[in-house]
C-alpha cells in the first residue's frame, strides 16, 4: 500500500505472508499422508456403505419373504448352490499353500574367553608377524569406524600366537557354533531330535567332508532318512536362502519340522596379508551361529512365534561386476582371502531395488502402490528428471531386521528406505554387540527385538540379507502371539545396557 509521509516522500508498506515453520509443514503433510492412506485403504468400504444403506432402505421386506419361498420350494436351485458351494471349498481348501511356523529359534553365545577387545586384537595382529605397519594402521581405522563394540568373539585358534588354523581347530569351531544353537533350541522346545525330517544348514567358507549337516546328523542321532541339505559358498544372504530351502520342501512333505543352521567360520579364513581389501572381513567377520526350528503342522500353530509370509530372492550374478564385487581369491603373495570391492555399496543399492520392486506389491499397502505406479508413469511419459517415490514400507512392517553387514550398509538402508533410528536399532547394537556373524545376523537382531519386548501379536517383520554373487534375500515373518524372548536368549545378560550411544 503506497503512502506519503509529511515530507512529500513516498512510502511503500509492504505486507508479507507469513509461512508455516518448516516442522509444522512437515507434520501437516504428514497428517495429509495419513488421510490419504486411510481414504485409500478403506475406499472399498467407503463406498460399499452407502450402496448398502440405500438398499436397505428401498428393499420391501415382502421381497426378501418372496425370494426365501423361492428357494425354499426350488430343491434343484438349493442342491446346485450348494455342490458350487462345497466344491469351490474344497478346491481352496485343497490348493491353498501350507503355512509355514517359526516355532523357535536360537542364536549362539560364546564363551567370555573368546572375547576380542580392540586392543587385544590389535596385539595379536601384530604378534603374528604378516601385517606392515601400513596394514595394521588400515585395520585399526576400521575397527574405530565399524560400529563394533568391544565384547564381540573370534575363535579359539585365533586367541593363539601364532594362530591355530588347522582342519581340526576350524572343525572345533563348527561344532562349538552348531552344537550351542542346537542344543539351546531342542532345550526350548522340548523338541526329540528324531522328529525332525528336514536339516538345512549353511555355511560358505568352510565345507569339510563329511559335510556340516551330516555332523549334525552325527551328533544328535537323526532318523536315517532325514532330507538334509548343505548350501556353501552363499554369502551372508544364504540363512534366507535356507529357510526358503525349507519352507519349499515342508510345503511337500505334510505334518514334519524342519531345522536351519546358520553360521560361518572363521578360522581357516582369516587373511594373513597385507591387501587391504582383504583385510576388511577380518576386521568385520565374528563368531555366531543360528538354529531356527520350522513346522507344518496345524497343532504347532498355537506354540509358534510366527508364520512365514514371503520370500523374495534376487541375484545378480549375471552381472561381471556384482559377481566379482565379493570375491574369494589370493593375493599377490598367494594369501587366500575375501575381497571387497569399492563399487560393493552401489551394487547393494541396485538389488535392493530389484528385490523391493517384487517385495513391494506383496506387502503394501494399495495407496503406496498407487503413489509409486502413478509416479512411474508421469517419470516415463513425462519427465525422466522426476525423482522415483520411494515407498513407506513403514507402512508395511513395525520392524526391520538388516543384515549386520557393518556400518555402512545400515547407513545405505536407513537412509534409502527412509526409516527412523529406532527402526535399525536392533541392527546396529547387533553389529556392536556380536560383529558381523554373516547368515545368522539377522536372527540375533530378532533376538534383540523379543528381548526388549517390542514384538506384538500381528506385527511383522522385515528379514534383509545382502550376500556374495550379488544376492539379495528378503523374508517377512508376521507374529502370532506377543513374543517373549526365549530362554538362553544372547541379550539375556546385557539388554539392560542397550542401546548403547555409538561414536565414530
Amino acid at each position: 500500500m503506497d503512502g506519503a509521509d509529511g515530507n512529500g516522500s513516498v512510502g511503500v508498506q509492504i505486507r508479507q505472508t507469513r509461512r508455516l515453520p518448516d516442522y509444522l509443514q512437515s507434520v501437516n503433510l504428514k497428517y495429509v499422508k495419513l488421510g490419504y492412506h486411510y481414504v485409500i485403504s478403506n475406499l472399498l468400504t467407503l463406498c460399499l456403505l452407502p450402496l448398502a444403506v440405500v438398499i436397505s432402505v428401498q428393499t420391501n421386506p415382502d421381497d426378501l419373504r418372496h425370494l426365501w419361498l423361492h428357494l425354499q420350494y426350488n430343491l434343484v436351485s438349493i442342491i446346485t448352490c450348494s455342490a458350487i458351494l462345497v466344491f469351490g471349498l474344497t478346491v481352496y481348501v485343497m490348493t491353498r499353500p501350507r503355512p509355514v511356523y517359526l516355532v523357535d529359534f536360537s542364536c549362539y553365545l560364546p564363551p567370555d574367553h573368546l572375547k576380542a577387545p580392540f586392543s587385544r586384537f590389535m596385539a595379536h595382529s601384530r604378534l603374528t608377524g604378516d601385517f606392515d605397519d601400513s596394514a595394521l594402521e588400515f585395520q585399526r581405522k576400521i575397527l574405530q569406524r565399524s560400529g563394533l563394540g568391544e565384547d564381540t568373539y573370534v575363535p579359539e585358534g585365533m586367541h593363539h600366537v601364532p594362530p591355530r588354523i588347522s582342519m581340526a581347530a576350524a572343525r572345533e569351531e563348527a561344532e562349538q557354533v552348531m552344537f550351542g544353537a542346537l542344543d539351546s533350541l531342542f532345550e526350548n522346545t522340548d523338541i526329540n531330535p528324531k522328529d525332525i525330517g528336514i536339516l538345512v544348514v549353511n555355511c560358505s567358507l568352510f565345507n569339510p567332508t563329511p559335510s556340516l549337516s551330516a555332523m549334525i546328523v552325527n551328533k544328535y542321532k537323526l532318523r536315517g532318512n532325514i532330507r538334509s541339505y548343505n548350501l556353501g559358498g552363499m554369502g551372508c544372504s544364504a540363512g534366507v536362502i535356507a529357510v526358503d530351502l525349507a519352507k519349499d520342501m515342508l510345503l511337500v512333505h505334510r505334518k514334519t519340522y524342519a531345522v536351519v543352521v546358520s553360521t560361518e567360520n572363521i578360522t581357516q579364513n582369516w587373511y594373513f596379508g597385507n591387501n587391504k581389501a582383504m583385510l576388511i572381513p577380518n576386521c568385520l567377520f565374528r563368531v555366531g551361529g543360528s538354529a531356527v526350528l520350522l513346522s507344518n503342522k496345524s497343532s504347532d500353530k498355537r506354540r509358534s512365534k510366527y508364520r512365514l509370509s514371503h520370500v523374495v530372492r534376487t541375484h545378480r550374478g549375471a552381472d561381471d561386476k556384482a559377481f566379482r564385487c565379493v570375491y574369494q581369491e589370493q593375493d599377490d603373495t598367494g594369501r587366500t582371502g575375501v575381497s571387497l570391492s569399492k563399487d560393493l555399496m552401489a551394487i547393494a543399492g541396485e538389488t535392493l531395488k530389484t528385490n523391493i520392486t517384487t517385495l513391494g506389491p506383496l506387502v503394501l499397502p494399495i495407496s503406496e502402490q498407487i503413489l509409486f505406479f502413478t509416479t512411474l508413469v508421469v517419470k516415463k511419459l513425462f519427465n525422466g528428471k522426476v525423482k522415483p517415490y520411494i515407498p513407506d514400507f513403514k507402512l508395511a512392517f513395525e520392524h526391520f531386521c538388516i543384515h549386520a553387514g557393518g556400518r555402512a550398509v545400515i547407513d545405505e538402508l536407513e537412509k534409502n528406505l527412509q526409516l527412523s533410528p529406532v527402526h535399525v536399532e536392533a541392527s546396529r547394537m547387533t553389529l556392536h554387540r556380536f560383529g558381523n556373524t554373516s547368515s545368522s545376523s539377522i536372527w540375533y537382531e530378532l533376538a534383540y527385538i523379543e528381548a526388549k519386548g517390542r514384538m506384538r501379536r500381528g506385527n511383522r517383520l522385515w528379514q534383509i540379507a545382502f550376500g556374495s554373487g550379488f544376492k539379495c534375500n528378503s523374508a517377512v515373518w508376521e507374529a502370532l502371539r506377543n513374543v517373549k524372548p526365549s530362554k538362553n536368549s544372547p541379550w539375556e545378560d546385557c539388554i539392560d545396557k542397550y542401546p548403547v550411544t555409538l561414536s565414530y
